[in-house]
């Protein structure tokens, strides 16, 4: 790592931060006198106890019965301990505390005003669905299914299930029917919830056709409640098996009344899926108590969110930050619902959103600001983004380029939050902090009670120098468990197997020892390894985004007995031709820029990078079918055709 960081943010002096507010209560609460966020941050996970029950009192979260124990401290963290004993919770009460009539969602898309539900409009709203469900049959330890957009019925249904127990999983329109399946085959719900079309990209797409393949496929629905979510389609659902309308199902409700189901903390809350690039996806379960807690230290603590904030992310219901969006709510704040292209009718409509909705926190993927830069696209000269005070990235890791291009180009007061965890955690392990400053391609922190480290391959932390992400200690939001893995092996193998009994997360990141702050370099499994010196595809992804003429690149090892070789395969932007001058210029940048280690050992042009459905390259499939695998792509790909132009490349014979 770079000696000097780039200073590009600091906090204005003088502004209130919520993480000040909260170091107070625990030097108060406990008699310290932590100065530092470092010195908060090491006080988190040295004394969990302590640490996360003042995160509890702080944020009030609500319960009926109170905890007898913070953490069961005689189970092994690989034995998923045991947090809060004794509370009985719902995050859908916590959710649900405001009911005034302040905005709670904004729906908007790419046409139309958009559309407001007030808190006291959604807590009637959610109530009815809740009785619904029961008067449909649905309890505690049912699954609710959705097969739906970002909008408004989801975050109703979503709730409605958390308040009576259920247990809720969702997946957007832009799965095909074989992903659908891969998923919820697997956890049999009893309600499925749809839509009768979508509009994206200026169009109208029917989505019955493919509603109907799942209904099929699916025969542990009982109920498919099909929203008109776009009026002018057509909703005749007559040949969709168990089908009921919108307006049908809710008829059956007799109460406007909450009865929150008071549950333990450990309850299951949500089944998301892993988008693993091969085979089927793993059904990780997440409890009621540890994503509240979790979300609303990473909301109300580390991002000072609170009522007067408008928090927006570009997100699909398919992908873990739209639990992390429904969480706004918890925090009192007002959440926006965007469902269709962030690009359409212009390359503005986000930032139009901005401005007329007063968004205070937009959130988005490091590939969107990658686009915006690509397209020469600058929201500071078209808009005025007065409100605007925090942008959060993730995804993958947000470049070094695409720090500066925020700056410039977006707006110089902001926080800019490159976060980092993931659908394992659902949650963050190093992400934003308002009080703390932001450099040039890092994470700002470590997040409190996350106790996260470099690893080398002798298990030895190490600062400023790579190495795995581990965790050392447990957190609340650790998952539950692996749906239909009863005796926890995959669980096991999935976290614990590489270091026994701490958890390893899969990724590859270096930790500033001035700093504090991260930078991440990839996936572990996709880390770079010629002659034995490991480094991230991240590194080269950093240098390729000074090539305009490459529209995008993948870089990969391919296996050669014990050792392996970089390759680096180039997209080019159309009417730019791939010759001899450029990869002599790539490979020069490359020495030049890091080490003779790093320059490919092959660049090669290639037609299409291979993506997931929430916009991950893919390495390791193409990883494995360079080095003479046959890989059978996952259903979580977004365009699974392009792998097969990775087999049987001369070059690499």
């Amino acid at each position: 790592m770079s000696t000097e960081s780039v200073l590009l943010w600091s906090p204005p002096a003088g502004r209130e931060s919520a993480m000040d507010r909260f170091r107070e209560f625990v030097n108060t609460k406990h008699g310290l006198a932590l100065k530092t966020y470092e010195e908060l941050r090491l006080f988190s996970v040295d004394k969990l106890d302590e640490f996360w029950a003042a995160v509890w009192e702080f944020c009030g979260i609500k319960s009926s019965a109170p905890y007898v124990e913070v953490l069961d401290k005689s189970v092994p963290m690989d034995e998923i301990p045991k947090w809060f004993k004794g509370a009985r919770l719902n995050y859908a009460e916590n959710s649900l505390r405001r009911s005034d009539a302040h905005p709670a969602i904004i729906s908007a898309g790419e046409q139309g005003a958009p559309t407001s539900t007030s808190f006291a409009e959604l807590n009637g709203q959610v109530a009815r669905c809740a009785d619904a469900l029961r008067q449909h049959g649905v309890g505690v330890g049912d699954r609710v299914a959705a097969y739906i957009p970002n909008c408004v019925e989801a975050a109703v249904f979503m709730l409605a299930a958390a308040s009576i127990g259920a247990i809720w999983s969702s997946a957007s329109p832009d799965f095909g029917v074989m992903g659908v399946l891969d998923r919820f085959l697997q956890v049999k719900p009893k309600i499925l919830v749809s839509v009768n079309a979508v509009f994206y990209n200026g169009k109208v797409h029917d989505h019955l056709g493919k509603l109907r393949e799942v209904a099929e496929g699916l025969e542990s629905v009982e109920k498919i409640v099909v929203v008109p979510f776009i009026a002018s389609h057509t909703t005749d659902i007559s040949n969709i098996r168990n089908s009921v309308s919108l307006a049908d199902f809710m008829a059956k409700a007799t109460t406007s009344e909450h009865r929150f189901e008071q549950l333990p903390f450990n309850h299951p809350l949500v089944i998301l899926f892993s988008s693993g690039t091969t085979g089927k996806p793993k059904c990780i379960v997440h409890s009621h108590g540890g994503t509240l807690i979790q979300h609303l230290k990473e909301h109300a603590i580390h991002g000072s969110m609170g009522p007067k904030d408008v928090y927006f992310y570009y997100t699909t219901t398919g992908w873990m930050m739209w639990n992390w969006l429904m969480s706004g709510l918890a925090a009192n704040a007002t959440i926006v619902m965007y469902d269709g292209s962030p690009f359409k009718p212009t390359p503005g409509r986000l930032w139009e959103l901005v401005d007329e909705l007063g968004i205070t926190i937009f959130g988005t993927s490091a590939k969107y600001i990658q686009s915006l830069q690509e397209a020469g696209f600058k929201p500071a000269e078209k808009f005025k983004l007065t409100t605007l005070h925090s942008l959060y990235s993730t995804g993958s890791p947000l470049s070094p380029e695409g720090y500066e291009f925020i700056y410039s180009s977006i707006k110089k007061d902001i926080l800019v939050g490159s976060i980092t965890g993931g659908t394992d955690i659902v949650s963050l392990f190093a992400g934003h902090n308002t009080v703390l400053p932001v450099y040039r391609g890092e994470i700002q922190c470590r997040c409190l009670g996350m106790a996260i480290e470099a690893w080398d391959d002798n298990s030895r932390a190490v600062m400023d120098e790579p190495g795995d992400l581990v965790c050392t200690k447990p957190f609340p939001a650790m998952p539950v468990s692996f749906w239909n893995d009863e005796s926890g092996e995959k669980y096991r193998s999935a976290y614990f197997d590489k270091f026994k009994g701490v958890w390893y997360h899969g990724d590859f990141l270096i930790i500033n020892s001035k700093t504090g702050g991260v930078v991440m370099l990839g996936r572990s499994d996709g880390t770079l390894n010629p002659g034995g010196v490991r480094f991230g595809s991240a590194d080269l992804y950093n240098i390729m985004t000074s090539y305009p003429e490459v529209a995008d690149s993948l870089a990969v090892g391919q296996k050669r007995g014990d050792d392996e070789r970089v390759v680096l395969f180039c997209k080019m932007a159309e009417g730019k031709e791939f010759t001899a001058d450029l990869v002599t210029r790539i490979k020069t940048q490359i020495r030049n820029l890091l080490s003779p280690r790093h320059v490919p050992a092959f660049i090669l042009p290639i037609a299409e990078i291979p993506y997931t459905l929430t916009g991950k390259k893919v390495e390791v499939a193409v990883k494995r079918i360079i080095s003479g695998e046959k890989v059978v792509p996952s259903s979580s790909l977004a365009n699974p055709q392009s792998l097969e132009l990775y087999y049987n490349i001369p070059e690499l014979a």
